[in-house]
């Protein structure tokens, strides 16, 4: 059989908890689930190898949000982060995170992954947040994801590579029955029946073009299409703020993170082209990337990571943790530009537009146990609405599902889904290889994201939102009726492009919703281009209902952690003001 031949297959295993995702969050559930009950079935399923899947599969440089002990406490991380985020965040989800986050570090200290301490063999934490000190940097980060699948291995939890989750299935009560998939090397399908299932499936990293035009030149890990967000909404979940889009700072052309995080503890600071610097913090906050927007359309423009005002052995150290972790291309490319930190700034700029709760806030809605509002349906790491969660809120809260998933599994029995919903998404995956010719995946990608770039990035018009939607829904048709697969991979990227599509909707609808500008450049619509905290200081939850988009307000849940009036704005006052 030649490598990616379509075969005619479909076949059904049962397990106790089924975990989607094989990234940070994923095994962090998947074990934790595991070692809460040894003798259950947990079965980790990833689209492509657990070994080398995910945002951290090169590793990561270091812990954007630790609350140690000495150097933070819960209480101060909730308020940085609900200030951060214009104070529409559940603190209970927030708090909970702050509370279990320093287990978690030990837990992987004892994996073997070494974090930066001091002479007293304490951890080095530094400061860059605009009130806290949260930053925890990892001098051997590369070894992240080897040392995770070891302790999977150890548990020894079955792991199924190279299947790609489509749809969830659900009982007629409502109740989540297991998944259906594909194999993305032979299209054969696989029905798993589920107790609880685990969604820890990434952002929607594949949403916006990248300037540069190479479709996976994108900020996020490439392979997180939106798949998770796109089975959550089909599946009738409830999705919370989805008009909070991501937006980083990057560097030019190469789109990887200008790293102020980790620069920025050495004295790196974000600067104009008069080499002045114009933010006081570089935490990544919307307001921080409105500030960006605005500097460089200012005839200021470009921006710049600053680094050459650093003694020589300081560069060294940070180019040591830039160059060999997360993603080791960054150094090639300075190379190939000529680029020295010692002596040039390095060109900064603004990334497409994405979904990403650990960068902003937009997820599938969770309470503070990973719950959705699908019962036995759970999301974690980049996927789910805990705002600002990076890497560690990932492990954290994938732990809390994955033992909160197996409390549910241990105490429910198999929900039974209608056999007619297997047929019909067997129908709907396969029939772009029924067809004899039509438009490749990747054509239909491109204009997809084309659009969502000429549409929907920010500032929001809704005259152009309007005309987007036209677009995409013109889009769409021939997404259903025209895209040819003639292999399995090609269906894989089938798969992902609906899943793009449904996110560029979803992006559309939740934006038009909220009718007011908060979180900075993330949501500025500018026909409402007020902060409306009278009407919209709230939550929005996007779900399908009767098979149509529907969006309603949810109130903020009453903070654990109170927030003064004084300090509720601090976000909104970054910009470093001329002094006399």
């Amino acid at each position: 059989m030649s490598l990616d031949q379509i075969v005619d297959g479909l076949s059904e295993v049962s397990c106790d908890v089924l975990v989607i995702g094989g990234g940070t969050a994923g095994p962090m559930a998947a074990l934790k689930a595991k070692l809460k009950n040894p003798k259950a079935n947990v079965v980790l399923l990833e689209k492509a190898n657990v070994k080398r899947s995910g945002a951290i599969s090169m590793g990561m440089d270091g812990l954007n949000n630790a609350v140690i002990p000495g150097y933070a406490t819960p209480e101060q991380y909730t308020k940085e982060i609900t200030i951060a985020n214009d104070g529409i965040v559940d603190q209970k989800a927030v708090y909970k995170y702050a509370q279990n986050c320093y287990k978690i570090i030990e837990e992987l200290d004892s994996f073997g992954i070494r974090f930066l301490k001091n002479e007293n063999g304490d951890y080095a934490v530094k400061k860059v947040h605009h009130i806290g000190t949260y930053v925890l940097p990892m001098p051997n980060g590369e070894t992240v994801k080897k040392a995770l699948y070891r302790q999977l291995r150890r548990a020894r939890i079955l792991i199924s590579n190279r299947y790609m989750a489509t749809r969830l299935l659900k009982s007629a009560d409502g109740r989540i029955a297991g998944a259906v998939s594909v194999n993305t090397r032979t299209a054969e399908m696989l029905v798993i029946k589920a107790k609880a299932v685990v969604l820890c499936m990434g952002a929607a990293g594949r949403l916006g073009l990248p300037t540069s035009g190479y479709m996976f030149g994108t900020y996020e890990n490439a392979a997180n299409s939106g798949d998770g967000y796109a089975m959550a909404y089909h599946a009738g979940a409830a999705l919370a703020n989805l008009e909070c889009f991501q937006i980083n700072p990057l560097i030019k052309d190469y789109n990887g993170p200008a790293c102020a995080y980790v620069a920025g503890p050495f004295g790196a600071y974000t600067a104009n082209n008069e080499g002045s610097r114009f933010i006081e913090c570089d935490y990544w906050s919307g307001q921080m990337m409105l500030e960006f927007y605005n500097e460089l359309l200012s005839g200021k423009g470009p921006v710049f990571l600053q680094l050459k005002h650093l003694h020589p052995d300081t560069i060294s150290e940070i180019e040591s943790t830039l160059h060999k972790v997360e993603r080791p291309t960054r150094g090639l490319f300075q190379q190939g530009r000529g680029v020295d930190y010692r002596s040039e700034s390095i060109e900064m700029h603004i990334s497409e537009i994405g979904f990403c709760s650990g960068h902003s806030a937009s997820g599938v809605f969770v309470d503070d146990n990973a719950r959705t509002t699908v019962p036995g349906l759970y999301a974690a790491g980049d996927m789910a609405s805990v705002p600002h969660n990076y890497m560690l809120g990932a492990f954290t809260n994938g732990s809390v599902a994955g033992i909160d998933a197996m409390e549910f599994a241990d105490n429910h029995d198999f929900a039974e889904f209608d056999a007619a919903d297997v047929a019909m998404e067997r129908d709907r995956v396969m029939a772009p290889t029924k067809r004899e010719d039509g438009i490749p995946p990747n054509q239909v990608e491109y204009k997809t994201r084309r659009l969502v770039n000429d549409y929907l990035q920010p500032p929001k018009v809704t005259r152009k939102y309007e005309l987007g939607m036209r677009r995409l829904a013109e889009a769409r048709e021939d997404m259903q009726e025209r895209m040819i697969a003639r292999n399995a991979h090609e269906l894989l990227r089938a798969l992902e492009v609906q899943s793009i599509m449904d996110c560029a909707d979803m992006a559309a609808h939740a934006s038009l919703y909220r009718e007011e500008s908060r979180w900075g450049l993330y949501h500025w619509r500018t026909d409402f281009p007020e902060k409306d905290n009278e009407n919209w200081f709230c939550h929005t939850l996007l779900s399908k209902q009767d098979g149509k988009m529907t969006s309603e307000k949810r109130a903020v849940e009453p903070y654990v952690v109170p927030i003064a009036d004084d300090e509720k704005d601090l976000y909104d006052k970054q910009r470093i003001r001329a002094s006399a």
